[in-house]
């Protein structure tokens, strides 16, 4: 293992199936065994039966500019963490992927000796392993919330969701709120397909997310396998999206009905940015 560390540390490790995990040193210096999380007591709670619906990625490999496969999902600080604070709030959760299939996630940057976040995910786990397909659901009206954890994975084949993009837009209609960090925001992008039938919906909107910069950057220290397909940040910025940040340091914005993070250094303090407002529009909107 020693050997192999002073050789590549920043070298992407492959898998059995032949795609690649981030390199030894990329997960030194990118993940943690523990997260941020500190449990918060909040005034009000969520004391009504509509759930949080949070959407997920069921793909976990996604195809590098070089064709090299990088072994990604959800990234599992970043979905986690915001919803510890969300149960703290009162709410529980749904699940929901594009085909219906489980729920994928980088467990290569699971924090294993965070106990919260253990708890939680077994908790969830028989959701995770049986989500409901996007497609079956055509109403917003039962939840209080949409959450959309990053992770590289979220960009496989969520913005191409025609099913998605209806959703958000009927989320959008109603501002409902909307909750996403990281690489998330580039799943409303989904709302501007062509199929959809409508314009983008966050036009002029200002958003954190993960910046273009640093995912270019990611191969040099084998984080990334390769360089990104698709560029998150360019195609918000070409949509209308205005980006706030330009690096990751943990930042969150509210912009009316959207709260969103810049990476998984903003989980904790998304959770406790968003749980209270999640509480307030969902005891306004009980019906």
């Amino acid at each position: 293992m020693f050997s192999n560390w002073f050789r590549n540390p920043f070298r992407a490790q492959s898998n059995e199936d032949g795609s690649y995990r981030p390199s030894s040193f990329a997960l030194a210096v990118a993940t943690s065994k523990k997260t941020d999380y500190v449990k918060q007591e909040y005034a009000l709670k969520y004391e009504g039966n509509k759930t949080i619906l949070v959407v997920c990625t069921d793909e976990n490999l996604m195809k590098m500019e070089n064709d090299v496969l990088f072994s990604t999902g959800n990234h599992p600080v970043e979905m986690f963490v915001p919803m510890l604070h969300f149960r703290d709030a009162g709410f529980s959760f749904d699940f929901a992927t594009v085909a219906g299939d489980s729920v994928k996630l980088e467990m290569w940057a699971f924090p294993k000796a965070d106990k919260n976040v253990i708890h939680i995910h077994e908790e969830v786990k028989p959701k995770l392993e049986h989500p409901k397909k996007i497609s079956d659901i055509t109403s917003i009206d039962d939840y209080s919330a949409i959450f959309i954890p990053g992770g590289h994975g979220c960009l496989i084949n969520l913005p191409k969701s025609v099913e998605l993009g209806r959703l958000l837009h009927q989320a959008h209609e109603k501002e409902l709120p909307i909750v996403t960090l990281c690489h998330g925001p580039g799943v409303l992008l989904s709302t501007g397909l062509e199929d959809v039938q409508s314009e983008f919906a966050y036009k002029g909107y200002k958003m954190m997310c993960f910046t273009d910069k640093t995912d270019a950057m990611s191969p040099s220290i084998g984080y990334l396998p390769g360089k990104m397909p698709w560029k998150c940040q360019e195609m918000l910025e070409k949509n209308g999206v205005e980006i706030l940040n330009t690096k990751e340091s943990g930042d969150v914005k509210v912009d009316r009905e959207v709260i969103s993070g810049d990476s998984p250094y903003a989980s904790h303090n998304l959770g406790i940015i968003a749980a209270p407002i999640l509480v307030e529009y969902a005891n306004i909107n009980k019906s």
